[in-house]
């Protein structure tokens, strides 16, 4: 018989299940076994057609991760994690193992208080300039989990990356199948417990930008507004790359997007080149010699818009009471 759960890993994996995901498909199980917490990708909230290889898929279970150990650290207690601990379970994203208690820092409960305030916003940006000081903080924050931000206005980079965004968006227009799964998982009602509802999609833009707002995130019933032209853009890299590498920047973008939250500031994702295999490789050639790119962040000022709905932990929350009980 299971012991209940304490009430400090309700709240950690109430905040897990608020990581970031692509089309809000929440790819994650959780297997929690007396006091270790196992994070598990969910092969079936793969996006078969922009997602094939499971690397976004990836990334969001690393932000999980990060989510559930910010939570407990907040708590007063050391979490230990292990990234692709068994080679024989690829789909073992991470195992958080508690490590006895350590006083939470100032910083930590700040990050673990933006959890349930982070946000995507789609919509328009003010014309606001993101100062120094809070971009020096978005890029500490990635070198603590082991990745790194590369803002593309200071590197050249931003006219050629632009340019890929609109690319993968023309290739994607016209791509029957991308554009059946983008269909089914957006657009949904605002109480759907996953997907992108109409209700946090974007105003169609009144004018081509810079870069483009995904087409499937255009919430039409909106009348047109004009979006800021050159927003700050940041690539969110790893030195290595592979499955491992995925992870650990999935957990350095959350750490960014919560302190970008904890700083006031409004991000989106520009995941369209990355999801098609021609515009992904020149991403690759553009950050040659910096690291591996995995995914480009939109950073500003900007209105609160809603959060978006997850699922109930208990729908992805498998508790283990021997050894020979399977994660499913």
């Amino acid at each position: 018989m299971s012991r209940p759960l304490p009430s400090v890993f309700d709240q950690a994996l109430a905040s897990a299940v608020r990581a970031p995901s692509p089309h809000n498909t929440q790819p994650w199980r959780f297997v929690v076994e007396h006091e270790v917490i196992e994070v598990w990708l969910d092969r079936e909230r793969v996006l078969a057609v922009a997602d094939p290889h499971g690397r976004e898929a990836r990334l969001a279970c690393g932000a999980a991760a990060f989510n559930l150990q910010i939570c407990l650290r907040a708590n007063g207690l050391a979490a230990v994690v292990r990234l692709l601990p068994d080679p024989d379970e690829p789909d073992l994203v991470a195992v958080i193992r508690l490590d006895g208690n350590e006083k939470a820092s100032a910083a930590e409960r700040k990050l673990a208080d933006a959890v349930f305030r982070r946000h995507t916003n789609r919509r328009p940006l003010l014309d606001k300039e993101v100062p120094v000081v809070a971009r020096t903080a978005l890029k500490s924050a990635a070198l603590r989990e082991g990745g790194q931000v590369e803002y593309l206005d200071a590197s050249g980079r931003y006219t050629p990356v632009a340019s890929l965004v609109r690319q993968a968006e023309a290739l994607q227009a016209d791509d029957h199948a991308f554009k059946a799964e983008a269909a089914f998982w957006t657009h949904r009602d605002s109480d759907s417990p996953d997907g992108v509802p109409k209700i946090a999609s974007g105003p169609p833009p009144h004018s081509p930008g810079i870069v483009s707002l995904r087409g499937s995130h255009e919430n039409r019933e909106l009348p047109e507004r004009e979006y800021e032209r050159e927003p700050l853009l940041g690539a969110v890299l790893t030195r290595d790359r592979g499955p491992h590498a995925e992870v650990r920047a999935g957990m350095a973008m959350q750490r960014v997007l919560l302190t970008a939250t904890a700083e006031g500031l409004a991000t989106s994702f520009l995941s369209q080149p990355f999801e098609t295999p021609r515009t992904r490789e020149s991403l690759d050639r553009l950050f040659a010699g910096l690291g591996q790119p995995h995914t480009l962040l939109r950073i500003g000022y900007g209105y609160p818009t809603r959060l978006t709905a997850r699922r109930p932990v208990k729908d992805v929350l498998t508790h283990r009471t021997a050894r020979d009980v399977p994660a499913s």
